[in-house]
Formats: structure tokens, C-alpha cells, sequence
């Protein structure tokens, strides 16, 4: 599952409402996540690796 912030539109490893692979909290300020079905186009360790 991937999850898209919406400010910067990168795509993350993760679900919205948890952690995600490059350690953001998605509870914080959740309206700036959603789910998606997308190529992870984050390059941080965690998302990409």
C-alpha cells in the first residue's frame, strides 16, 4: 500500500494512520495524506528500500 502527501504529491511506502517507511506520522496533519495505488516515488530509505 502506498500513501500520497498531498502538499509535495510524493508517493510513500505505507498506510495512511501509522508510520510510514521513511518515518513520517501520517496522524499528524492526516488531511495531508491519502491513499493511493501509485509507484512510491519517495527516495528516502525505508520507501525506496
Amino acid at each position: 500500500m502506498t500513501v500520497e502527501h498531498t502538499l509535495t504529491e510524493e508517493i510513500h511506502k505505507g498506510t495512511k494512520g501509522g508510520i510510514i517507511g521513511c518515518g513520517f506520522d501520517t496522524t499528524l496533519h492526516s488531511n495531508h495524506w491519502v491513499s493511493v495505488s501509485a509507484e512510491i516515488t519517495c527516495d528516502k530509505n525505508g520507501c525506496k528500500n
